[in-house]
């Protein structure tokens, strides 16, 4: 089921109360969508997938257009996590890494809800929960944009739910911008924080070498839930290429959301390559197996086979397995 932003809002809490992390994918096709709640539902865990602006104006959804990428994104994941295939699977849509002229725009539209038109009849379909690249911010500037995005929602009679980033990729954040940053949007516009994500040593991409400050996630996920007054999870950016043991160090010290690009990506690609290199011979034009080794089926049930796995073990490690018939049992019904 795909979760509206208060019902991802309790999901948020719920992690973070119960000690486990959601795994959030950076998923940029159709068919990564599918293997990812098709891993969650395998072991009973909650899911969130993640867009970044790349995805949105890539082929496969916006084709240059970011609001028609997020539009076909919304829909597609919404048509799947809504069947009955997936529907006691919960699934978050979150916005990730979305940075430059049209932020604002592209994140506004996200909270408001992009119209759809079918039938003579339209309908919004709306982002889960919502960050934006703080990157090339300074902190003011990331105070004020989202300060903005509290007041599209509130405009609307409606919380926004909002994941807060500062210095992710500049070791560890010093514990006074958890007053200063993350305290400074709470205190304007109280209630739609959900998590924050600091700098606690992690780097993004597969550099090598990547580690984590358990005691710094510690130290920030109290100080901001102290501020709220309500579980604020930590969510964890540049995770590719941590250990296992680094990554339940880090739930058990306060995250709730662990990003996953790089190495999904990795996955994916090598899966893909193995998969041309070892039907080179079907895909000439005079085989007789060529029509069905070309068509996407053929290579995406390939790489799903190898894929899938990483997924689940990568849920298992966060401690998200069996989490999600526990959430949706105690999941008020509006």
């Amino acid at each position: 089921m795909l979760l509206n932003p208060n019902q991802s809002r309790l999901l948020y809490e719920y992690a973070t109360s119960e000690k486990f992390a959601l795994l959030a994918v950076n998923a940029d096709s159709p068919a990564a969508l599918t293997d990812c709640l098709e891993a969650a539902k395998e072991v009973d865990a909650p899911i969130i997938i993640e867009t970044s602006l790349w995805q949105l104006t890539g082929r496969s959804f916006g084709a240059g257009d970011p609001l028609l990428g997020m539009t076909r994104y919304l829909l597609q994941l919404a048509a799947l996590a809504n069947s009955e295939r997936f529907l006691r699977t919960p699934v978050i849509f979150h916005t990730d890494h979305i940075k430059g002229p049209e932020t604002e725009s592209i994140l506004s539209a996200a909270i408001r809800g992009l119209p759809v038109a079918f039938h003579d009849q339209e309908f919004l379909v709306r982002a889960s929960s919502i960050s934006l690249d703080s990157s090339e911010l300074s902190a003011s500037e990331n105070i004020s944009m989202m300060n903005k995005l509290c007041e599209v929602a509130e405009a609307q009679g409606q919380k926004a739910t909002l994941e807060m980033e500062a210095g992710v990729d500049k070791g560890v954040s010093p514990i006074e911008d958890t007053q200063k940053v993350f305290g400074a949007v709470e205190k304007q516009h109280p209630g739609h924080l959900a998590l924050w994500a600091p700098g606690v040593g992690t780097q993004h991409g597969l550099a090598g070498g990547n580690a984590v400050d358990p005691d710094a996630i510690r130290k920030h996920q109290s100080l901001a839930s102290d501020i709220c007054q309500r579980p604020i999870g930590l969510a964890l950016h540049g995770s590719s290429g941590l250990s296992n043991e680094a990554l339940k160090e880090a739930v058990e010290a306060g995250t709730a959301k662990v990003n996953w690009s790089s190495e999904s990506l990795l996955i994916r690609s090598q899966a893909s390559r193995e998969y041309f290199e070892s039907h080179a011979e079907k895909l000439d034009k005079s085989h007789q197996d060529f029509k069905v080794s070309a068509m996407d089926n053929g290579q995406q049930t390939f790489v799903s086979k190898r894929y899938i796995p990483k997924v689940t073990e990568r849920i298992r490690i966060l401690g998200g397995t069996g989490k999600a018939a526990a959430f949706m049992a105690q999941l008020p019904e509006n």
